[in-house]
């Protein structure tokens, strides 16, 4: 057995509207065998996994894996049912899976998840547990489930960053993860804010810089009168020890740029424990500060956008004596509160001992290896953060106003917009500047652990208050609109960016020759997957985006959004079929189905009421729908508008709005020049998609009218798609069209241009089914007088010829003969044979692999041609 390929889909997916790992396992030999007839393999496997009894499977009951497994189940429906209860044990609440033959000996198998990291090696480790039991051989499970919760530990969102992912999307806010690290994007384009921990991108850099210088902090604080510890920087031993004698004991020593409380000492009483203190501070930074020691205790108070949110008490780490455990064991005892983790991955961390914390108990006379009394509270350091093992109590409604006030002038004299005010005091209700407290530091990044997951007190929303500061309205409108179907999609998806370009927008764009920012192509090639979608949905000068989203990116990669304002379909027929296990019309719709799915209740799902297929969609969207039709009088279309819902088609000419009643006339067909006039229908349907959905999104009609009147089928605005290129007496029709009906459609408006012959050069993707090539040649046979058959430069899998066989069979079979087809496998070579064998008169209709060589192909044959060197002319 293998694994073929492993990834997590993390956005909606064909499978589940919620992240899935998608795996792709070959399991060879075990392609027949059930599990009941591998001599052991069931009991092996309840004893390493008891859980797996409890497993509903199809039963939809406890207990119906195990019927499964004693009935005789195969091998990767037993490794999607290992990694869920693997993802259990790893304290993931999952139970979606399902595994289906793909073909051969290779399946998908697919679970869902909660957290990535984990669930990626869940997956791996499913299978090589299956495998082991299979071979009769074992595994160390335990270990291994160890060994990903200290990844996982390492790999996840911590508490705080976790806290304002989770605030953001129950907002419908999209969060995008960078990497691997703990940067998250918030929205989409240009609206978007960026958060890594708790610094935002609104953060001041010079902010930052004196927060995390200590001194410098203090002199500021200075400065606008708020009161801090008296103290200077010293950089030797000698020195700590001469400015603790002038300062008077007990003393504080600290590194002047450290964080989460490394290197600090608190409340030093003699030079011994200065000079000691030192050389710890001394391995964090080489300049270090000795300040006079404040007596009181240890308060955070969190200030966010310039306004107090909260505050807790920080509390040392400590354990409390039983009489008959010792200091280390209590601590171990400690740390298996399972709220602890190894750094800030859970809401408290573990204890660690060090050399502050041997200094801590030494000076009370205690080793690790003391019993203290019962109920004796024993603490472990001086310093109360929770890096080091401590923890909070709230105390949020005990701080008095001016203390408030305090915190809120500390945070805006260094100028942090996330600020933690450390503030030692003997009563946080009574003003510092009574009680003799100081404001100890001003942190950036602070953690709000304490806040979200105090050990006492009240749960404080921390997360809420940092969201508001960013976005303190209800988030920008950024207009998404997603785009799929068989044949049209390019078209569509470039009209639809010219609506929303012509209503003020900067918009990105997704198509299958590249990724567009405003007017520049940042990216050249097919961009119609989950990837490119995202490149333009973080492009930060973004304002709207228009998707366009294939067949293969949804199977693979699924959607790189949440929800759509507008998705569309524009029509749905059998092509790709036979490939990754989509084998019928209904599959196909199935899968494209996805976009309309996920479009937001208060949006549009737009679908062709001339389709058969695409209507099925309807019963499966939860938004609103828009119909669009080239008849008035569409049965679907009229049953839609009758029940109150929209509609755009087209009567007498023009094109139409309908909603209910009221119908308002949006401009002619015939001023829409991609659709000749309306003999390129397909091209009037793109168009009525196009103004459906700009009808969707508030556009104007004047606006729409406007952007469809400008949209031409040329170089610049709709390369590829239905160039004419006219030199002298002979035409020519550059087009995508790769399957069956999208042949049709430029056959059709081909012959209403009433050409004296009509030249076809075809190919064909070698990924189709045989008798659908044979399909697309038999369309090529009907329609044209004379056929050159040509290879895509990439066979996918087919042998040099084949394909073009298939299409010559194609060809005689719808009656054209030998003498009227000629076969040329290269596609530049076709190109320049049907162009010197042009005769005056003809349309010669060329479908392209490669836009930039069939354009210049067809230059080079037409400047031989005239023999003169101008260009050809695009109309």
């Amino acid at each position: 057995m293998d694994i073929v390929d492993i990834k997590a889909i993390e956005g909606p997916n064909i499978y589940s509207p919620k992240p899935v790992i998608r795996m792709l396992v070959d399991v060879g030999e075990y392609e027949d065998i059930p599990t009941k007839d591998i001599e052991g393999f069931n009991r092996r496997l309840l004893e390493k996994l008891p859980g797996l009894a409890m497993h509903h499977c199809c039963f939809e009951e406890p207990g119906g894996f195990l019927m499964r497994l004693q009935e005789g189940t195969y091998i990767p429906h037993v490794i999607e049912h290992v990694a869920l209860e693997i993802l259990n044990l790893l304290g993931q609440d999952v139970k979606f899976g399902r595994a289906r033959r793909l073909e051969k000996t290779t399946y998908n198998i697919v679970f869902s998840y909660k957290g990535k990291f984990a669930a990626l090696e869940a997956g791996r480790l499913a299978f090589r547990l299956v495998n082991a039991l299979a071979r009769g051989s074992d595994l160390d499970l335990e270990g291994e489930l160890e060994r990903i919760k200290r990844y996982c530990a390492e790999m996840e969102l911590g508490p705080s960053t976790a806290a304002i992912e989770r605030e953001a999307k129950s907002r419908g806010i999209p969060v995008t993860r960078v990497g691997d690290e703990s940067l998250l994007i918030l929205g989409y384009g240009a609206y978007q804010k960026r958060v890594k921990a708790t610094i935002t991108g609104e953060t001041s850099c010079v902010a930052v810089d004196i927060a995390c210088d200590k001194t410098l902090t203090k002199k500021m604080l200075t400065l606008a009168g708020i009161p801090v510890p008296e103290g200077t920087v010293v950089c030797s031993e000698e020195e700590a020890v001469r400015a603790a004698r002038e300062l008077g004991f007990p003393v504080v020593i600290k590194p002047v740029d450290g964080n989460q409380g490394n290197g600090v000492s608190l409340n030093l009483e003699n030079e011994a424990e200065v000079a000691e203190a030192f050389r710890l501070a001394a391995g964090y930074s080489p300049r270090v500060i000795v300040e006079k020691y404040i007596r009181g205790r240890h308060y955070r108070v969190l200030v966010v956008g310039g306004k107090f949110v909260c505050a807790a008490e920080r509390i040392p780490a400590h354990v409390v004596g039983d009489g008959i455990r010792s200091i280390r064991e209590l601590i171990e005892e400690v740390n298996r509160d399972p709220v602890r983790g190894e750094k800030h991955e859970k809401p408290l961390t573990k204890i660690k001992v060090d050399p502050v914390v041997l200094r801590v108990l030494a000076r009370r006379g205690y080793t690790l290896d003391t019993v203290p009394g019962k109920g004796e509270l024993v603490f472990l350091r001086e310093n109360g953060n929770l890096s080091t093992g401590g923890t909070a109590v709230d105390v949020t409604d005990l701080v008095c106003p001016e203390n408030r006030m305090l915190a809120e002038r500390a945070a805006a004299m260094i100028g942090l917009d996330v600020a933690g005010i450390d503030i030692t005091t003997e009563d946080i209700s009574i003003p510092v500047e009574k009680s003799g407290g100081a404001v100890i530091e001003v942190n950036a990044a602070p953690g709000i652990r304490m806040h979200l997951y105090p050990s006492m007190g009240e749960s404080r929303p921390a997360a809420r208050a940092i969201v508001d500061m960013l976005f303190p309205q209800e988030p920008p409108r950024f207009p998404l609109v997603a785009v799929t179907g068989t044949n049209g999609k390019t078209t569509t998806v470039r009209m639809v960016a010219n609506i929303l370009s012509a209503h003020g927008l900067k918009v990105g764009m997704t198509c299958t020759d590249g990724v567009y920012v405003g007017s520049m192509c940042i990216r050249r090639g097919d961009c119609s997957g989950p990837e490119s979608a995202k490149m333009v949905l973080l492009d930060p000068s973004v304002e709207a985006a228009v998707l366009e989203i294939a067949r293969g990116g949804l199977i693979r990669g699924g959607l790189a959004y949440e929800y759509a304002d507008v998705g569309i379909i524009t029509n749905i027929t059998g092509d790709h079929l036979g490939q990754d296990g989509v084998n019928t019309l209904e599959d196909l719709m199935f899968v494209k189905s996805l976009v309309a799915e996920q479009v937001k209740p208060e949006g549009y799902a737009v679908l062709n009421a001339d389709d058969i297929t695409s209507v099925e969609v309807k019963k499966r969207v939860k938004s609103r729908v828009i119909f669009f039709s080239l008849q008035e009088d569409n049965l679907v279309l009229r049953k839609h508008i009758a029940e109150g819902g929209r509609g755009v088609y087209v009567k007498d000419g023009f094109i139409f709005f309908q909603e209910g009643d009221k119908s308002v006339s949006l401009m002619k067909v015939a001023d829409i020049p991609a659709a000749m006039n309306g003999r390129a229908r397909h091209n009037v349907q793109n168009a009525l998609a196009a103004a459906a959905a700009g009808w969707a999104l508030d556009v104007p009609a004047e606006t729409i009218r406007r952007a469809l009147s400008d949209f031409r089928c040329d170089e610049s605005t709709n390369p590829g798609r239905l160039n004419i290129i006219s030199e002298g007496n002979i035409r020519i029709i550059l087009d995508y069209g790769h399957n069956p009906a999208a042949l049709e459609a430029i056959i059709g408006t081909a012959r209403s241009m009433n050409p004296a012959r009509m030249v076809g050069v075809i190919a064909s993707p070698g990924d189709r089914r045989d008798e659908a090539i044979v399909k697309l040649g038999q369309v090529a046979g009907r329609g044209f007088q004379r056929l050159i058959i040509k290879e895509d430069e990439d066979p996918r899998g087919r042998k040099p010829g084949e394909v073009a066989s298939l299409l010559l069979e194609g060809a005689l079979s719808a009656g054209l003969k030998k003498d009227q087809i000629d076969v040329i496998l290269k596609e530049e070579e076709a190109i320049t044979f049907a162009l010197e064998n042009a005769q005056d008169g003809d349309l010669i209709v060329i479908f392209y692999e490669h836009y930039d060589s069939a354009i210049e192909a067809i230059r080079e044959s037409l400047k031989r041609r005239r023999k003169t060197p101008a260009a050809a002319r695009i109309v």
